[in-house]
């Protein structure tokens, strides 16, 4: 039970840091307003000139947005913030504060990846929830036990997917401190906004296997709209474990090239 103890720990301090700025909540949800609006707009814009684009219509377009803006919410929420904490701009590894990470009795992995939270993502979150609602509705098909339970397995697939690619950049930092390679994988990431058929095959094939960001939003509107094959939900499972394992085999072995800004 020490781990769930250590996250609702990390999550009471960051709401306490985060409720010192108020006026941060009325600029975040302007942002995510505005983020919303944008998405919602372009893919309107786009299919009032055709009816779809290989195979994806309007509706099953709206619930890739969804799962887009829902793993950008949890990205936002404790993924984000977490590993910027450790590689990103005045982060512990630039700063020498990580010698405290550390030093303390908990797996330094658990501890760079959910120590912060970033609560006002939550609206993103539950904008991203309604513009699946939305997406579902003009589909308009009931959901069978199936569908939902390939949907949930396939977004947490996702998630997971996210979680090792950023893990994966965090941890070169212990190579090349003085670069961000989070930025590089920020415009990447925005292609995840469109389905992967949409795309050439040659970059059909990056963002599949190789900065698999298609995976993480295509596959589960699939599980959505009902187009989902099974040879897509073992791809999306298996990446998504692979990719964990990868991401902690390097991070760790990056730790140890580590040296302690007091040494």
């Amino acid at each position: 039970m020490r781990p769930f103890r250590l996250v609702a720990a990390f999550m009471r301090a960051s709401f306490q840091e985060e409720a010192a700025y108020r006026a941060n909540f009325f600029i975040s949800l302007l942002t995510s307003i505005l983020n919303l609006a944008t998405g919602v707009l372009g893919i309107v814009v786009l299919f009032e000139q055709i009816d779809s684009v290989q195979g994806w219509d309007l509706p099953s377009t709206l619930a890739l947005l969804g799962v887009y803006l829902t793993v950008s919410a949890l990205r936002g929420l404790f993924i984000g913030p977490s590993l910027e904490a450790l590689s990103g701009m005045d982060g512990e590894i630039w700063t020498g504060a990580f010698d405290f990470t550390v030093l303390r009795p908990v797996d330094t992995q658990f501890m760079v990846s959910l120590r912060k939270w970033r609560w006002f993502a939550s609206i993103d979150l539950l904008l991203g929830l309604g513009v699946l609602v939305a997406a579902v509705i003009q589909l308009g098909v009931t959901l069978s036990l199936w569908q939902i339970l390939t949907f949930l397995l396939t977004l947490l697939a996702g998630t997971l997917i996210l979680y090792a690619i950023l893990l994966i950049f965090a941890a070169l930092i212990f190579w090349s401190p003085g670069v961000l390679f989070t930025w590089v994988f920020d415009g990447i990431f925005q292609m995840a906004r469109y389905p992967l058929g949409m795309y050439p095959g040659w970059l059909r094939l990056v963002l599949t296997w190789i900065v698999p960001v298609g995976v993480i939003t295509t596959v589960p509107a699939q599980a959505l709209t009902g187009s989902l094959t099974i040879q897509s939900l073992i791809l999306s499972l298996g990446l998504a474990a692979a990719l964990v394992l990868i991401a902690s085999a390097l991070f760790r072995f990056g730790l140890k090239r580590y040296a302690s800004a007091s040494s």
